[in-house]
């Protein structure tokens, strides 16, 4: 038997090797995301460097700073909307949470995308949802929803934008998407391993509360759809900053804004996006007939970073500064 594997393996070193490599390939896991950010922000630079002049000559009128300033507010109106979508799915979800707990509370939250790993704002929500009462299956599942609907929506907007007509591959991950969060795909597993969990730790899985939705989150998907409207409207806005933007450019800006923000989702290793969205815009735009300058289009989407982040940062100031005069940031 002995004599029978070594020879398996000296014919098959593959099997051999393959659990050996896992280890490593765990290892180089956290260095994944510096090199994805680090190849982003190498691309921007050169970006940035070969268009330095025409980017330094650009000068924002009166009516421009107006533009950001207005950029800025519905910005920061899309992520109040949605705080109060996440609220809607935990509704659907039978958890009763107030609109303005979850809306405070994703604010609060929000701002820590930007920490190594991107990652931090789910787990700030999932505890603070769990502390709230809700348990912790549940604030697990509401928090991976909101961001696969947020996805499907921004496919929506993208799709519906878009001037190309290599639109195969986005609809299929639409249609994908769209059928994971039915309750008919969706319970099942989550079903499967909440009983699986409830025997592995001896504890009786018929008394917890069911994971699942009772039916299709329709209205937060819808909600979804509305928070991306608005972040491509803030990004049409900040673009208007430095040039009056065209009726025949605004689908193109939204495409762009769309496959951008949702690869700045999606990709790890970057924080809030930094550097996905901004690489994907430019690309897009540059190859578009978007009728932009290069300088002009580096220039936008470098200012429309600085008004997102600028967004969610008033937000969450706004939920401290609440807190300190009530007192309070209880979900009632």
């Amino acid at each position: 038997m002995a004599i029978a594997l070594v020879r398996y393996h000296d014919h098959h070193p593959s099997t051999a090797i393959a659990p050996a490599m896992i280890p490593r390939l765990k290892a180089l896991k956290p260095y994944l995301r510096w090199v994805i950010l680090g190849g982003m922000i190498i691309f921007l630079l050169a970006a940035l460097r070969d268009q330095w002049r025409e980017v330094m000559a650009i000068r924002i009128t009166g009516a421009g700073w107006a533009s950001g300033a207005i950029a800025l507010g519905v910005t920061l109106i899309a992520h109040i909307w949605s705080g109060w979508v996440w609220s809607w799915i935990l509704h659907d979800l039978k958890q009763p949470v107030t609109a303005a707990w979850g809306i405070s509370t994703y604010l609060k939250t929000n701002i820590a995308k930007y920490l190594p790993g991107n990652v931090w704002h789910f787990y700030g929500r999932v505890w603070a949802t769990h502390n709230a009462g809700v348990p912790l299956g549940i604030s697990t599942l509401s928090v991976v929803l909101e961001p696969l609907l947020m996805a499907a929506a921004a496919l929506a907007i993208a799709l519906l934008s878009s001037p190309q007509p290599n639109w195969i591959l986005p609809l299929v991950s639409l249609i994908l998407i769209l059928g994971i969060v039915h309750p008919r795909v969706l319970n099942p597993p989550l079903l499967y391993l909440q009983r699986t969990k409830g025997r592995l730790t001896g504890r009786d899985a018929s008394d917890a509360t069911p994971l699942g939705l009772n039916h299709y989150p329709l209205k937060p998907f819808l909600g979804e759809l509305v928070f991306v409207i608005l972040r491509g409207i803030g990004f049409v806005l900040t673009v208007q900053v430095l040039v009056p933007v065209q009726g025949y450019q605004v689908p193109l800006l939204f495409s762009a804004f769309g496959f951008a923000w949702l690869l700045g989702l999606v990709i790890p290793g970057a924080p809030g996006g930094l550097g996905v969205f901004e690489v994907t815009a430019i690309a897009i735009l540059r190859q578009g007939n978007s009728g932009l300058t290069p300088a002009i289009i580096i220039s936008a989407v470098a200012i429309y970073r600085l008004v997102s982040i600028l967004a969610e940062a008033g937000g969450a100031g706004l939920v401290w500064l609440d807190e300190q005069r009530t007192g309070s940031d209880r979900p009632s």
